[in-house]
């Protein structure tokens, strides 16, 4: 059986991290509920092998990604970048392209600024992107809202974290169905 082409299978998913930077913590009164929401995801990266790529934002004013997200990656592989989106920094698209994934599975800080930019920059560049709304966010919910619009006119699937978790678990009964269970409860 052929399966939609808008469910984010594991074998084919990338998480991409943009920007859960510590400056950013102060303006954004939603942060905890998307450091929780990413938590999850990153959980469910490591149990499922799903690769996990984050960008930071100019990290000199900005600082790092948030500690307690980075001690759950296996591996934390970092991209910095200084352009709003990180497709326009000129090793972005190879180091993306390198995982061999061609849906993006995004989450991060600001919605309509990084987020944004970044997302229609994939799209623009053959990948499908699957927005985790909410683990996503602005400083202006109205600004996150708009932006989430305009990524689903653009043609990104708009999604949760417990819907990208169990697309990628697949189906109940199995060890891989096990080790997610305890992460979405």
């Amino acid at each position: 059986m052929q399966r939609s082409g808008y469910i984010a299978t594991r074998k084919d998913s990338l998480l991409l991290i943009v920007d859960i930077q510590k400056a950013m913590l102060k303006a954004i009164g939603s942060w905890k509920d998307v450091a929780g929401k990413t938590k999850q995801l990153i959980l469910a990266s490591n149990a499922l092998n799903i690769p996990i790529l984050l960008t930071e934002q100019y990290r000199k004013g900005l600082g790092e990604t948030l500690p307690d997200l980075m001690q759950e990656i296996d591996t934390p592989q970092v991209f910095h970048k200084e352009h709003f989106s990180a497709c326009l920094e000129s090793e972005f698209i190879p180091t993306v392209q390198s995982f061999n994934r061609k849906k993006i599975v995004v989450v991060g800080m600001e919605t309509h600024v990084c987020v944004l930019q970044t997302c229609l920059d994939l799209i623009k560049n053959g990948f499908q992107v699957h927005l985790v709304a909410d683990a996503v966010a602005s400083r202006v919910n109205e600004n996150r809202n708009i932006a989430i619009d305009i990524m689903r006119q653009a043609g990104a699937v708009i999604a949760s974290t417990e819907i990208v978790i169990f697309q990628w678990a697949l189906r109940a009964n199995t060890d891989d169905f096990r080790k997610i269970l305890p992460i979405v409860k």
